[in-house]
């Protein structure tokens, strides 16, 4: 009888799935070595895109109400400024081996603020449209440039560093605000 009830055990173990949680992985800067020096750094509202989301889930994108479905091409053509627009990111040209000279938006940020009202849910859908942005970008230049996806590339492979430095990740999120009141 125990070997019975040791072996359902055993099965139910085993056949049990387990649920895992979500989240967002980011890779946190490292601590600054010397105590930390306040410095004012001014910021063209130029290169600044501001994802504003209320209590009520809905997106206020450069402030416009948006579609999250809507979220990731917005902010492609953000980082990106494939066409130099003077209402996106400043695009300057940077050497950046292998690519040789390479038009960048090195003084983009995507500026990220939510309601305390904001759904869990909401908050995790929109990081994960704005990094999804990011990884599309990557992958596409590292397509057309290596033939390979960038989740491909190994972490200390040089390609992948280069493809970092033409597309930084620049998420920078505001405390939030209880704005809806509840």
């Amino acid at each position: 009888m125990a070997d019975i009830a040791f072996q359902l055990l055993i099965f139910f173990l085993v056949a049990t799935t387990l649920d895992t949680d979500s989240g967002i992985f980011r890779k946190l800067p490292p601590m600054p070595e010397d105590e930390p020096q306040e410095e004012k750094v001014e910021i063209k509202e130029r290169n600044i895109f501001v994802v504003l989301v209320n209590k009520d889930n809905q997106l206020l994108v450069e402030n416009e109400l948006m579609n999250i479905r809507d979220l990731r091409d917005a902010a492609k053509e953000f980082i990106a400024n494939p066409a130099n627009k003077s209402t996106l990111p400043e695009v300057v040209v940077e050497d950046i081996p292998p690519f040789g000279p390479t038009p960048v938006t090195k003084f983009h940020v995507i500026s990220l603020q939510n309601d305390r009202g904001t759904s869990y849910g909401t908050y995790i859908a929109v990081q994960n449209e704005l990094t999804a942005a990011y990884n599309e970008l990557r992958d596409e230049l590292s397509l057309s440039k290596f033939g390979i996806k960038y989740d491909d590339l190994k972490d200390d492979d040089p390609r992948r560093d280069a493809i970092e430095k033409v597309y930084p990740l620049k998420i920078s999120e505001a405390v939030p605000k209880n704005i809806g009141g509840t």
